[in-house]
């Protein structure tokens, strides 16, 4: 061998030694580096931006006053920004710091960390000599780097999909389980208040710390069991996480609603009847009875709010203080009650409107608790038929004058109820009606009526409102006919036995509605009766009935 070739020999081995010692020591140093780089700054991209400062990544709230949920979308914007950052912190380290910066020094013979030339020409060589390797361990580095990181990316990615599908699939579930409960329990919501009675999907809820109205407060974008409102407080959105314990309220016409409204299957049950016929007496001898069951342990009873209680208690006081209940002022009074028996529960929603209101078709159309009753609680006074006073003279025309008669007779109000009901709830033959004769107490001391049987709805034919009977029997999906004494089931003096009879009206429309009540209803064939006033239970049949005591 001679010299060059010799000479050039070694500067082979030297170039080769420097440059995969180079590219051995940087692909090891630049392999962690790009690795830790890489997470460095995906976690630096989950959080802000810049210390101190708003995100714009960050979801907003909007009208709904609630911090939309992690899991809705921020999750893939915190995904997406923490890969794609990244990735491009690697593509940054490798060109922009190994390949522009280190690698282009070394082979100018500059140090990386300083643009000074090395100090002679052994040093600036060996850089030269180095350089090669180092870029093509930068190179090497990155790439593996990447493709770890590709797979760990990939696992990630996994986990967050499968994550977002759980709450997804928690949310569908905890969704369509309260839906399907709501719906097996045929629970509807309608506002219950005078002049709005509109039904709606779900309730508002206002915040109790900053009063904010949440009118999404169900599972879903905003949370599944909690939603945050924007003032920090945490509120239950689902049923089953105990959301009818927070305020609840109409969205349209914004007055509270009763906690029960949406847990209970609603039964709404107007009183029809003229004015002056006794419909108020009757709504406070109702409630009466449900009390005397429920203190007997048949029922539990409860006002569904304390409103609810302040009205019944001033109508009790008023009765008590006149003997008598001044007749409904405004467009109408309606009480909301909870009733049970055993596990079920129904939200009893009694209206009382004016009797004017029902006095023509225009006025009754206006009346929109009519297209959500579950049945119609129909009251007669058979003393303001034209028909029945025309038998009457004497002491009889007297007392029945001084029971003060309704303003309009049963049999017109009750053509002047049909044709628009009809129209109102898409059909009433679907609808059950109890029908009450009221003041009975009167009846019973006038002499020129027939003496009545066991069954009312014979004892209306005999003194001519057969017309009337026939029309119940034929129109509605079933009829039942009570004689009740208002007066003597409320007051001071009231007595049990016909607390109980005038709540029997109720029980048997609340039984149809599956409230196991048709027991209470046939236990007062044992409760003694005035001259034969008795009660029919129709089955829909008509001309068929089963007696009640």
């Amino acid at each position: 061998m001679t010299g060059d070739e010799l000479t050039r020999t070694v500067v082979v081995v030297l170039l080769a030694f420097w440059s995969v010692t180079g590219l051995l020591v940087c692909c090891t140093y630049a392999f962690w580096q790009f690795l830790t780089t890489a997470c460095r700054s995906a976690a630096r991209a989950l959080g802000p931006l810049r210390p101190g400062r708003s995100d714009l990544r960050v979801l907003t709230i909007g009208a709904e006053p609630a911090h939309p949920s992690y899991w809705h979308r921020q999750v893939w914007i915190d995904t997406t920004t923490a890969v794609g950052r990244s990735y491009r912190a690697l593509w940054s380290r490798w060109w922009g710091h190994w390949t522009l910066t280190v690698a282009a020094r070394l082979f100018r013979g500059r140090r990386p960390g300083t643009d000074r030339r090395g100090k002679n020409g052994l040093t600036r060589l060996t850089m030269r000599l180095v350089a090669p390797g180092t870029a093509a361990g930068a190179t090497v580095a990155a790439l593996l780097a990447a493709a770890l990181h590709t797979g760990v990316v990939v696992v990630f990615c996994a986990c967050v999909a499968l994550l977002w599908t759980a709450w997804i699939l928690t949310v569908g579930v905890v969704r369509g389980a309260e839906r399907g409960w709501l719906l097996l329990r045929r629970v509807r919501t309608v506002c219950p208040h005078p002049d709005c009675h509109r039904p709606f999907p779900r309730a508002a809820h206002p915040c109790p710390q900053c009063r904010a109205v949440h009118t999404s407060l169900v599972p879903g974008r905003y949370g599944v069991f909690r939603h945050t409102c924007r003032c920090g407080d945490r509120l239950p959105s689902a049923l089953f996480a105990g959301r009818s314990g927070v305020p609840a309220e109409c969205p349209s016409c914004a007055r509270p609603l009763p906690p029960s409204a949406g847990t209970t299957r609603v039964v709404h049950v107007p009183l029809i009847g003229g004015s002056s016929s006794g419909k108020t007496m009757l709504l406070a001898a109702v409630v009466a009875g449900l009390r005397s069951w429920a203190e007997r342990g048949n029922l539990t009873v409860e006002f569904a709010s304390d409103a609810d209680q302040r009205d019944s208690e001033a109508l009790d006081r008023e009765i008590d203080r006149n003997d008598w209940a001044l007749k409904t002022q405004g467009d109408q009074r309606a009480w909301m009650i909870v009733v049970g028996k055993g596990l079920r529960r129904r939200l009893l929603y009694l209206y009382d409107p004016m009797g004017e209101s029902l006095h023509r078709a225009d006025r009754v159309r206006e009346q929109q608790y009519l297209a959500h009753a579950d049945g119609v609680l129909f009251v007669v006074d058979v003393l303001a038929d034209r028909t029945v006073r025309q038998a009457l003279s004497g002491a009889d025309d007297t007392l029945a004058g001084e029971a003060r008669p309704a303003a309009q007779g049963p049999v017109d109000t009750y053509q002047g109820l049909t044709g628009e009901l009809a129209s109102l709830t898409g059909g009433r033959g679907d609808l059950p009606a109890a029908v009450v004769v009221t003041k009975r107490d009167v009846l019973d001391r006038v002499e020129a009526l027939p003496a009545a049987g066991a069954r009312v709805d014979d004892w209306l034919v005999a003194i001519g409102l057969g017309g009337l009977v026939r029309g119940f029997t034929h129109d509605f999906k079933a009829a039942g006919f009570w004689a009740v004494s208002a007066s003597a089931a409320t007051g001071g003096g009231a007595l049990d036995s016909e607390r109980r009879r005038a709540a029997e009206p109720v029980l048997w429309l609340l039984a149809r509605t599956g409230l196991r009540v048709g027991d209470l209803v046939e236990s007062r064939g044992t409760v003694p009766r005035q001259r034969g006033l008795g009660g029919t239970i129709r089955t829909g049949v008509k001309g068929q009935g089963v007696r009640r005591g």
